[in-house]
C-alpha cells in the first residue's frame, strides 16, 4: 500500500499550480516532501500526507471525539438526500476546496457520488485533518486559515462551504471566473427534537434563524441556487448514541440531562437545510 506521505507528494505533482504561499502568495516548487516559495518560506508534509499552513495557532473546540462521531453520522446516511442534490449542483469534474472540512467525511461521500476532480480539504482543527488523512479517496489535506487561503488566485471550481463560516473576499479570489461557492446553512428545525431534548426549558436554544446568514450571500455572491432540503432521517440503532456528541450543541448540556438522554437515545432526527449556490460577481 502507497504511503499516504507518498500520495500527497503525487498530489502535489499533479496540482501544484492550485496551491500558493500564504505568506507571500507566491507559487510553490515541490522539493522531495517540501513545498518551497521563491521567498524560501518551507511548508513540509507530515508523515500523514498533510500540510500546516497556519501562521499562527487558532484554538477549535472541535476536537478529534466529536468529528469521530459526526462521521459516523455522515457515514450512516444522515445527509444523503442533501449530498444527492449536492452532487447535482457542483462541477464533478473540477477542482473542490472544502472550507472547515472538519474529518472529510462530506467529500468522502462526494467520492461516491462521482466526484472524479482533485478535492482538497481543510480546516484549522489539526485532529480533523488527521481523521481526514485516512478517508479512502484521493484527495490533499491540510491546516489553513480561512482568511489566507494557500491557494492560487482563480484556481478552484466549486467552494464548498457546509455548516462552516465563509470569507468571501477569500472565495471569490480563488474561485476559477466561471467558479461557485455552494453553502449550507442550518434552517430552524434542523435537529430539532436534539435542541429540544437537550434544551426542554430553554426555547431561544430549540430555534433559530439563519436569515442574516442567507442575505450576506446574497450580497456578496451572485445567487443562482436557492433550496430547502427537509427531512426526518431513522437514526440506526448503532449510532443513536452518536448522535449526541457529534454536535457543538452538547457543549452547555447540564450532565443530567445528558445522561437521561443517553439513557433513552432519540430514533428519528429532523434535516433542515438551505443550500445556496453562488457565481462571483
Amino acid at each position: 500500500m502507497i504511503k499516504k506521505i507518498d500520495s500527497a507528494k503525487a498530489f502535489l505533482e499533479n496540482h501544484l499550480e492550485i496551491l500558493a504561499c500564504p505568506f507571500c502568495h507566491q507559487p510553490f516548487k515541490l522539493e522531495n516532501f517540501s513545498l518551497v516559495c521563491s521567498q524560501n518560506h518551507q511548508f513540509d508534509l507530515s508523515k500523514k500526507g498533510t500540510l500546516y499552513f497556519l501562521t499562527h495557532s487558532i484554538q477549535t473546540e472541535y476536537d478529534k471525539k466529536m468529528l469521530f462521531h459526526r462521521g459516523l453520522m455522515i457515514e450512516s446516511g444522515m445527509y444523503q438526500p442533501v449530498l444527492d442534490k449536492l452532487a447535482t449542483v457542483i462541477n464533478l469534474e473540477g477542482t473542490t476546496l472544502d472550507v472547515g472540512c472538519g474529518e472529510g467525511s462530506f467529500l468522502s461521500e462526494l467520492s461516491k457520488r462521482g466526484a472524479v476532480g482533485p478535492k482538497i480539504g481543510f480546516d484549522i482543527s489539526k485532529e480533523g485533518i488527521y481523521l481526514a488523512s485516512s478517508q479512502p479517496i484521493d484527495a490533499f489535506w491540510c491546516i489553513a486559515d480561512l482568511t489566507n487561503l494557500p491557494f492560487s488566485d482563480a484556481s478552484i471550481d466549486s467552494v464548498l462551504n457546509i455548516f462552516s463560516p465563509s470569507h468571501y473576499n477569500e472565495f471569490n479570489r480563488v474561485l476559477k471566473p466561471e467558479g461557485a461557492v455552494v453553502k449550507i446553512v442550518p434552517e430552524v428545525h434542523y435537529l430539532r427534537e436534539l435542541r429540544e431534548a437537550f434544551y426542554p426549558n430553554n426555547p431561544e436554544k430549540q430555534e433559530y434563524s439563519n436569515e442574516k446568514v442567507v442575505a450576506k450571500f446574497a450580497q456578496e455572491m451572485e445567487m443562482t441556487h436557492n433550496e430547502r432540503v427537509t427531512y426526518t432521517f431513522e437514526i440506526p440503532e448503532a449510532r443513536r448514541l452518536d448522535l449526541l456528541e457529534m454536535s457543538p450543541l452538547e457543549w452547555q448540556v447540564d450532565r443530567k440531562v445528558k445522561a437521561e438522554i443517553q439513557a433513552n437515545p432519540l430514533t428519528s432526527i429532523t434535516i433542515d437545510v438551505r443550500m445556496l449556490k453562488g457565481n462571483r460577481r
